[in-house]
Order: C-alpha cells, then structure tokens, then sequence
C-alpha cells in the first residue's frame, strides 16, 4: 500500500526554460503552447518502472515515467490507460494522484499530471524508450530526469510502496 507523504495534489510552477535540443527560446510574446501530458509511476514488488527517452525524441536521454498527451475528450485517467497500452503493450490500474507540476521548455509549457499505476495484465515492453529499468524509490533522484518529472520524482521518492 502506497502512502502519498504530502497532500494529495501539490502544483509547482518551473517556469524556466531549458531547450530540448540545445537550442534556445524564440518567438513573440505569445503565450507558449500548452501540452498536457500524464505520466504513469507503475509499482511492482516495491520498484517503480522508470523510462528513457529514446535518440531522435525531443528530451533524448532523459528519463521520464511512461504516458503522453490527453486528447480531446478523455480524462487524464483514460488517457494514461490508453498510452500505456500503446507504448508499453500492457494495461494498468490507475491508483493514485502524486501531483501536477509544469515546466515550460523551448517547444512549449508542459502539465504533467503523475499516477501510481499498477500492472493488470501484461509486461511493460520495450517500444518507445531505449531502456526501462525497475527502481527503488529512494534510489530514483539519481536518474537524470526531464524537468517536468523532478516533483513527481521528488514525492515518490518519500514513499513506502
């Protein structure tokens, strides 16, 4: 049983900027685009599946918690279930809020809204990342992760799982 040792929900705002690739920030004063994503922290037998970016991806390297962008029309719940089963080949259970936090990169302002997930049926595969690797908690603040993940990374870090 996982305990979430903060509230239930906690927004941070990064309102840095870190290129993608290198590059730097351009354009007018328009307002960035806003990308919401959702991110699973799938547990098994107390580890957490963290994900890396593959080469080519914007964000290459950088470890993540599996997921991708809502669509239109699904709840941030669906559309984790949806993503999981397209980049993992698997199906979880979506548990858990840990929190939301944004980050606003070269190619737009990124909400990412983190799960506890379990497994259901299937093992992740390897579709998308260039490697997955089941973590401890406490031992995760040593990945490099995109920024958009560090307070989600933060809390489960905290947690009993």
């Amino acid at each position: 049983m996982a305990q979430i040792v903060s509230a239930r929900m906690c927004v941070v705002s990064w309102i840095q900027l870190l290129p993608a690739q290198g590059g730097t920030m351009t354009g007018g004063p328009e307002e960035p685009k806003l990308i919401r994503v959702v991110g699973a922290a799938i547990v098994k037998d107390g580890k957490v599946l963290c994900a890396q970016r593959g080469s080519g991806k914007t964000l290459s390297g950088y470890w993540e918690f599996p997921g991708g962008k809502i669509e239109e029309g699904e709840t941030p719940q669906q559309a984790l279930q949806r993503e999981i089963e397209e980049e993992l080949l698997c199906e979880i259970n979506v548990d858990k809020e840990v929190c939301t936090s944004d980050y606003l990169y070269d190619f737009g302002h990124v909400e990412l809204t983190t799960f506890l997930c379990h497994l259901i049926e299937g093992s992740p595969k390897l579709t998308e990342h260039a490697r997955m690797v089941w973590v401890e908690p406490a031992d995760m603040p040593q990945l490099n992760w995109a920024p958009v993940d560090h307070d989600a990374v933060e809390h489960i870090s905290k947690m009993t799982i």
